[in-house]
Order: C-alpha cells, then structure tokens, then sequence
C-alpha cells in the first residue's frame, strides 16, 4: 500500500522519500525474513543432534546381557503376582471394614429388638392388670346389683 502510495505523489520530494521508506522496510523484511530461515535450520539441526544422541543413548540402553534379560523377564513375572497379591490384601481389607459395620448394625439390631421385647412384656403386664381391673369392677357391680335385687325381693 505503501509503495502504490508513493508512486501516486504528485511531488517528486514527497514520491522519493516514500518510495525511499518502502524501500527500507522492504530490506529489513528480508533480513529478518533470512534471519528467520537461519534460525529455523539452526533449531532443525539442533534438534536432529539432539534425537540422534538421544537414539544413541537408548540404542546404548538397550544392549542387555543374558542375565539382564533373565532379570527382566523375573521382574516381568512378579509384577502380576505382586498385584494379585495387593489385590487380595485390599479385598480382606474391604471385607473386614464391611464386617464391622455389619457388626455395628447388628449390635443395634440386637439392642432394639431387647427394648421391644421389654415394651412388650410391659404391654401385656398393663392388659393383664387393666383386664383384672375391669373384670373386678364387672363383678363389684353385679355383686352389688344382685344383691341390691336380693334385698329388695326379700
């Protein structure tokens, strides 16, 4: 935009000077155009050193004798077997916790069921002694009424 501006001024001075700016910003673009492309290849190459040393290294790594295989493949087969065996103490661990609550729950359970069968002895106790009551004021009543009627037939 800003070259199509300068080619479109009417004074010679006004034109040069813009054409001049372009100009200007035009070679800093390309430097740090070409500054940037060097950069860019400097990091590529970097980072290709850095993966060969690092193939390098595993490559190094790797190179396992007899025995490390052998202790690879024993570590290979206590791995699951220890596992298992975590697992299984975590499971008795699960099931004790589930034990004691359960035994909670029942101690509960067993201390209810004791208060309803005292409430219940004490419920049958009240029926038996009100049913006394009541079966000695029946009798109260028709001994005093039968013996009013005796009375009065005499």
């Amino acid at each position: 935009d800003l070259d199509q501006m300068g080619r479109e001024q009417d004074k010679e001075s006004d034109k040069l000077a813009l054409l001049g700016e372009v100009d200007r910003h035009r070679r800093h673009m390309l430097s740090n155009h070409t500054a940037w492309k060097k950069a860019n290849l400097a990091t590529k190459l970097s980072l290709q050193n850095l993966e060969k040393e690092s193939l390098l290294y595993e490559f190094r790594q790797r190179k396992v004798t007899k025995e490390g295989l052998a202790q690879t493949s024993s570590d290979i087969t206590e791995s699951p077997m220890s596992i298992s065996q975590m697992m299984s103490q975590q499971a008795v661990l699960e099931t004790n916790d589930e034990f004691k609550a359960m035994t909670g729950t029942i101690q509960l359970g067993r201390k209810l069921i004791t208060k309803y069968n005292c409430r219940e002895l004490t419920d049958k106790l009240l029926i038996f002694l009100t049913l006394v009551l009541f079966l000695t004021t029946v009798f109260y009543i028709l001994k005093k009424r039968l013996f009013f009627l005796q009375t009065r037939h005499n």
